[in-house]
Parts: structure tokens; sequence; C-alpha cells
């Protein structure tokens, strides 16, 4: 438990913190959602625009620490080739 102010202080951040982490990491898996199930129906166009939408998604979620840069590289590089091969 925290005893001094500053702990105190950490521990309300940290809550807070939290809080909005829960939310990025929330939308940026519903941004993947849609990609998986655009991919799932086979509509190349669909999948290709959700990807879209969903890579800067993805980068901000790098930006604000909630994932790291190479897992966000490698989560976009492995969606963006399964949207190209739904078009072979």
């Amino acid at each position: 438990m925290a005893n001094s102010p500053q702990s105190k202080k950490r521990a309300r951040q940290n809550e807070r913190r939290f809080a909005v982490n829960k939310a990025r990491r929330s939308r940026i898996r519903t941004y993947l959602r849609k990609v998986e199930e655009a991919i799932a129906s086979g509509d190349q166009a669909a999948a290709a625009a959700a990807l879209k939408a969903a890579q800067p998604e993805i980068m901000r979620g790098v930006t604000k620490g909630v994932f790291h840069k190479n897992t966000a590289s490698r989560k976009v590089s492995r969606l963006s080739s399964r949207v190209k091969a739904l078009n072979a």
C-alpha cells in the first residue's frame, strides 16, 4: 500500500494511465478484428480499406507506449500480406 504522498500520487497516476491504455488497446483490437472479418469474408477491397484504417491506429499505439514498435510492425506486415493474398 502507498504510504508517502509521492507514492499515493504515483498510484493515482498509474490508475489513470491504466484506464487510458486499456481503452487504446481495446480500440486497436477492434480495428484488428474488423480487418480479420474482412479477410474472412474474402472481400479484398473491404479488407484493404479496413487495413488502411487500422494501420495508423496501431502505430499510434506505438507512440503512446501501448505496443512495442516491432510488435506493431509485425502485426501490420502479417495483415497486409494476408490482404494481398486475397487478390491472388
